[in-house]
C-alpha cells in the first residue's frame, strides 16, 4: 500500500513522482528495447505493432509494453504494485501500454483529461475508502530518458482531479485548443501548472482525470521516451472489451494475461492471490 506521505500527497495534488524505481539492470534492457522499436522500419513492425509517424505532438508506438519482456514486466513492477493494489482495492485491470516518443519538432499537446465533471459525473471516480485512496482509471509513466527543466514534456494541473467545474478553454494557454492552429508553440510553465522533470528510471503516477498535456519539446540532441501504462478496476469496462489483439496476447506472460482480463468485483485474480497471499 501507499505510505502515509504518498497517500496525503496523491490525494492533495493528484499525482506521485517516484524516483529511481528502475535499477540499472532493469533500465538498460528496457531502454534498448524501446530504441529497437522506435528505430525499426515500419515494414518490419510485427503484427499489430505500429505508430502514427505523422502525429504532430507525440509518436505513440502501439502496444509498446508487449514489444519486449523487459517492458512487459513493468506492468507489475514490485515498487508500483502496492500502489496499484491500493488504488484498485486489489482489483486491477491493465488496460493498455503505449511507448511514447517526443523529438524536436513535436508540438504542444493541449491540456485535457479523460473525464469532464459536467458530462461524466458518475465515471472515473477518485475517492477515499477505509483510509485508503481509490481510483478507477489511472496511468503509470515509466520514464526511459531524462527530462530537464526547460526541455518541455508532460505538464499537469495539480488538484484538478477533484475539480467540479470544466476548465475555461482560454485558461493557462490561450489559443492552444484551436483545431486550426497546428503550429501553436507552448514552452512556458504558468503559475498553477507543474512540468514533470523526470529522470530515466522514474515513474509518474496520475489519475486519468487529472488535467494534463505536454509542452513543445525543445532539445535538438535529446528525445523523451516513456512507457504509458493504463489501468482501471477489473469490473469496470472503459473502451474496448478486448483492447489487445490476439497477436499481442500470444506474446504475453500468463501473469500479464490475468492482469488485463475483466473480472467481477467480488473475485480476486490469481496474480493478486499469489502476490497478496489471499486464500
Amino acid at each position: 500500500m501507499m505510505t502515509p506521505d504518498q497517500r496525503y500527497f496523491f490525494d492533495l495534488r493528484g499525482y506521485l513522482h517516484l524516483r529511481d524505481v528502475l535499477s540499472p539492470e532493469e533500465l538498460a534492457p528496457a531502454q534498448a528495447a524501446a530504441d529497437r522499436y522506435i528505430n525499426m522500419p515500419p515494414e518490419e513492425w510485427p503484427p499489430e505493432f505500429g505508430a502514427d509517424l505523422e502525429r504532430r505532438d507525440l509518436t505513440g508506438y502501439q502496444h509498446g509494453f508487449a514489444f519486449d519482456k523487459s517492458l512487459e514486466v513493468l506492468t507489475r513492477h514490485p515498487t508500483t504494485w502496492p500502489i496499484l493494489m491500493e488504488l484498485t482495492d486489489r482489483r486491477p485491470r491493465f488496460n493498455g501500454g503505449t511507448l511514447g516518443y517526443n523529438r524536436h519538432g513535436h508540438g504542444f499537446h493541449y491540456l485535457h483529461a479523460g473525464w469532464r465533471p459536467s458530462k461524466q459525473p458518475d465515471v472515473r471516480r477518485f475517492y477515499i475508502q477505509d483510509g485508503q485512496v481509490r481510483c478507477t482509471d489511472f496511468i503509470f509513466f515509466f520514464y526511459l530518458s531524462d527530462v530537464f527543466p526547460g526541455d518541455g514534456g508532460l505538464i499537469v494541473l495539480p488538484g484538478s482531479h477533484k475539480a467540479h467545474f470544466d476548465r475555461p478553454r482560454a485558461m493557462f494557454y490561450l489559443g492552444s485548443e484551436d483545431d486550426e492552429n497546428r503550429d501553436y508553440v507552448a514552452d512556458t510553465v504558468p503559475p498553477g501548472v507543474h512540468n514533470v522533470c523526470a529522470r530515466a528510471g522514474d515513474v509518474f503516477i496520475m489519475p486519468e482525470h487529472l488535467m494534463h498535456g505536454a509542452l513543445t519539446w525543445k532539445p535538438r540532441d535529446r528525445d523523451r521516451r516513456f512507457l504509458i501504462l493504463r489501468y482501471n478496476v477489473q469490473h469496470m469496462l472503459t473502451g474496448q472489451r478486448r483492447p489487445f489483439p490476439e497477436a499481442i496476447r500470444q506474446r504475453l506472460d500468463p501473469e500479464t494475461i490475468d492482469l488485463l482480463e475483466l473480472a467481477p468485483y467480488y473475485e480476486y485474480k490469481d496474480i493478486v492471490k499469489q502476490r497478496e497471499n489471499i486464500d
